[in-house]
């Protein structure tokens, strides 16, 4: 059974989401330790993971990031804080997506859902995708080359997948969009370009800088090192 894990401390919030989720058939498993978030989820081992950003101890953003470090679990953030300043934070910090409070629960079961499908689809791959002397493995999103290894998160992980899989062409927003959160009918964009950002400083980190290039207007592409 899939399961859900919620990192939420609002009781009636909680109680509405577990009741939407256990019509799906989701499993549902909540914080019981406020000093332990990031040890029960690395036990629980869910699927995704929904996260708030005010919390007990520490703030979400410092969980996300402390999960990150034992999970590629996908995560959506859910707050009622302003949504262009913390979904880029959210994103940087490791989230995949963003709903701002309050929303409805079909929104929220869609992001759930078109999380868990293309995560699914993923994990059916199982070679490395290369390109010069770069290697991609697109199970655990660690990309190496001679210069070192890099992890991604999910997002940039999927979105390195596209990007490998059309070497040299430009690959629109909108296809982007597309491909990796169902033409971003629930998403704020500029969590597009908030990876895009992430995923190019990684890059720089293994002498891949030049590699990631934006087309203005158009979309991105990811060349051969030194293409013009």
């Amino acid at each position: 059974m899939t399961t859900i894990f919620i990192v939420e401390d609002h009781q009636p919030l909680i109680q509405q989401i577990q009741n939407a989720l256990q019509r799906w058939q989701y499993q549902v498993q909540t914080v019981h330790n406020w000093q332990n978030v990031a040890n029960e989820i690395h036990n629980t081992k869910p699927n995704l993971i929904l996260f708030d950003l005010t919390l007990p101890t520490f703030d979400g953003y410092y969980w996300i990031h402390e999960v990150r470090k034992q999970t590629n679990a996908p995560i959506i953030v859910i707050s009622a804080g302003d949504i262009d300043q913390n979904i880029m934070r959210s994103i940087t910090t490791g989230a995949d997506d963003y709903i701002m409070k309050p929303f409805s629960m079909a929104v929220l079961l869609a992001k759930i859902q078109a999380q868990l499908r293309r995560f699914k689809d993923k994990n059916v791959l199982n070679s490395n995708l290369t390109w010069e002397d770069n290697q991609f493995n697109p199970l655990t999103n660690v990309l190496s080359n001679p210069a070192g290894q890099i992890k991604l998160s999910p997002t940039e992980g999927a979105m390195m997948t596209v990007l490998i899989n059309h070497l040299g062409q430009t690959v629109s927003k909108e296809q982007l969009l597309e491909w990796l959160w169902q033409g971003g009918k629930f998403l704020n964009q500029n969590t597009l370009s908030v990876n895009i950002s992430r995923l190019r400083a990684k890059l720089t980190t293994i002498d891949l800088a030049d590699t990631l290039r934006t087309d203005r207007g158009l979309g991105y592409r990811l060349v051969k090192t030194n293409e013009e």
